[in-house]
């Protein structure tokens, strides 16, 4: 086994320092930079927007039902009792030995901290939010591309630079958080805390079939954009970080979040009256030995009867659902936990290649059973599927509205930032609409371009197309939905 020393990857170094850096820190002084972070966290406005955006129903007027901060906050608590439940179960010469001794606290911070991060750059309405921008870029892209490229229209902008283009036809909630939190936001986290929600290490300019065998999971989905490259370039090197591998607290962060969402999603379902608990009772009994037996090879008999006396303690519970959670989750938190234990070599590393409950254990049928549920029952009911169809068209109304700021060439979207008035009048009206923050974001990335290089219109034209995602992205569910109706004249 080579040296583990986790006082390596808990440190307090920042993008921006205002005085020199040296580590390690000690104990006391990372717990500050941590409550620093925290404070920043909290604070920001991208937390904030979660309360109205989607768990799973969208424009919910029921606050019992989830939305994504009350979700985060519940994954919080159980990412809290999974650092709780390691530290119990190492002994004080492990701890020493794995470099972690005085680190409980620093560590349950950025785990919280994370949890409650891990969705801020999920778009309204959920994924369905997510494939409809991608399908919108996908539809228009290259079309609008081709029209800039003076030269030749039948080539498209980004001819020289084809990896921009498949950069801005991968937009995904997990990337997005990390540029909200670097480039938007500037928030200025410690590299350790940001690096806690880099779930995912592929790159939006990597090709899924370079991704190696090794790194299948780690890499199946796009983690950072072209234009964040920099800045995970000097988190990787900060925190001894190899090129497709995670950070250890990652994992931390994606298990807490596997076990909050499988039960809450089929929680907040039941009080919409969409399940009742008699049937969930009935579909766990069932579901659970198929996957155990038919899908993971398991014929574990003892497995099967605990779910079963889970199920009847649940029924004979006043709280149907605490009772539940409890006793799914409580044995999920101590699996997760030696899974980090048994494996915290490639952990350390960052380069083990799975989910810490996606072992085909009977844990893992628990987390399965669950999921499956929710798609068969509660993803595909009729009142859901009628949700996410609305928002499709809400947000590919509003990029359709948005698109004359992309059928442009620079010179004059230049003109129309400084609203100058022989600029177009309705992109210079459009524009006014586009937060402060993004177009800061915009003018900081085109400043450092040279517009004698060769790549710069397809540079350019890149960060304008980030521009108006982030701007739709950033949106709650319910703005989104007003600023439809408003741009497409509703009453």
């Amino acid at each position: 086994m080579s040296k583990i020393d986790f006082s390596t990857k808990i440190h307090a170094q920042r993008p921006y320092e205002s005085k020199i850096f040296s580590k390690p820190s000690n104990p006391l002084s990372l717990q500050r930079a941590f409550e620093s972070d925290r404070g920043r966290i909290i604070n920001s406005a991208a937390i904030r927007r979660l309360q109205q955006k989607t768990q799973v129903f969208p424009l919910e007027k029921n606050a019992a039902v989830r939305s994504r901060l009350t979700h985060s906050m519940e994954v919080q608590q159980v990412g809290r009792f999974i650092v709780q439940t390691i530290f119990a179960s190492l002994s004080a010469e492990q701890l020493k030995l794995f470099g972690l001794t005085h680190l409980e606290r620093c560590i349950e911070s950025v785990v919280e901290m994370s949890c409650l991060m891990h969705d801020i750059g999920n778009p309204p309405f959920g994924h369905f939010g997510e494939q409809a921008i991608n399908q919108w870029f996908a539809l228009h892209l290259t079309d609008l591309s081709k029209q800039l490229n003076e030269q030749d229209t039948r080539q498209s902008v980004f001819q020289h630079r084809p990896e921009l283009a498949s950069d801005l036809l991968q937009f995904e909630g997990n990337a997005q958080a990390i540029r909200l939190i670097s480039s938007l936001l500037n928030l200025n986290l410690t590299y350790t805390q940001a690096a806690g929600i880099l779930k995912y290490t592929r790159p939006g300019t990597a090709a899924t079939s370079a991704t190696p065998p090794g790194q299948s999971y780690l890499m199946k989905k796009v983690g950072y954009y072209y234009s964040e490259t920099e800045y995970i370039n000097n988190l990787s090197a900060s925190l001894n970080i190899d090129y497709g591998c995670r950070h250890p607290l990652s994992y931390i962060m994606e298990a807490a979040d596997d076990i909050s969402y499988c039960l809450a999603d089929i929680e907040d379902a039941v009080e919409k009256g969409i399940l009742s608990t008699a049937q969930l009772s009935q579909l766990l009994a069932e579901i659970y030995p198929e996957i155990l037996i038919d899908k993971f090879a398991l014929n574990d008999q003892s497995a099967i009867d605990k779910m079963r006396k889970t199920i009847e303690k649940a029924q004979r519970s006043p709280n149907y659902f605490i009772s539940l959670r409890v006793s799914l989750s409580h044995p999920l938190v101590k699996h997760a936990s030696q899974q980090f234990i048994t494996n915290i070599e490639a952990i350390y590393r960052g380069s083990y290649n799975q989910a810490l409950l996606e072992d085909k254990s009977h844990y893992h049928a628990i987390t399965e059973t669950l999921k499956q549920i929710a798609i068969k029952y509660v993803f595909s009911h009729r009142e859901v599927e009628k949700l996410e169809l609305q928002g499709y068209r809400i947000i590919s109304g509003l990029l359709d509205c948005y698109r004359p700021l992309l059928n442009i060439d620079a010179n004059v979207f230049h003109k129309i930032l400084q609203q100058d008035k022989h600029a177009p009048l309705i992109a210079r009206h459009l524009v006014k609409k586009l937060p402060e923050k993004h177009l800061l974001t915009y003018t900081k990335a085109i400043a450092l371009l040279k517009q004698s290089d060769l790549d710069y219109p397809a540079l350019e034209y890149y960060h304008r197309c980030r521009l108006l995602q982030d701007y739709i992205s950033g949106m709650t569910d319910q703005f989104a939905y007003d600023e439809y109706r408003m741009l497409m004249v509703i009453d």
